[in-house]
């Protein structure tokens, strides 16, 4: 039974019965291509409502050992991997762009400050 529907504004997400593996971790792969959207979008309610829905299927997820995966499951998990290494990627390239930016911003604020006394304006 699949418990993911969409309505007019959002995926709404539930996880499925504890005990299916392979459709939790396929529902773990679509909640990280819909975070590489938001990403792409810098869409941050939807990457808050990915956020919670990441954590809900991860409390899902944690009861199964590897002794639990079979063949298919893991490759599954395997792609849920690959898909969160890529999307932390993309995080952390965001994260330090706006960081440079905002350092930048504070680097040229401070240069035209009046509390500098050896800035030059003769250039």
């Amino acid at each position: 039974m699949n418990l993911v529907s969409e309505d007019s504004n959002a995926a709404h997400f539930q996880t499925r019965s504890g005990n299916d593996l392979s459709g939790n971790l396929r529902q773990m792969i679509a909640v990280l291509e819909q975070e590489r959207q938001a990403l792409a979008t810098l869409d941050a309610d939807e990457l808050f409502e990915a956020s919670h829905r990441k954590e809900a299927l991860c409390e899902t997820l944690r009861p199964f050992g590897e002794d639990a995966l079979d063949p298919q499951s893991r490759e599954l998990a395997k792609t849920a991997q690959a898909l969160n290494d890529v999307n932390r990627r993309v995080r952390n390239l965001l994260a330090a762009n706006v960081s440079a930016r905002l350092e930048a911003f504070g680097s040229a604020q401070h240069t035209y400050s009046s509390a500098n006394p050896t800035l030059n304006l003769h250039t």
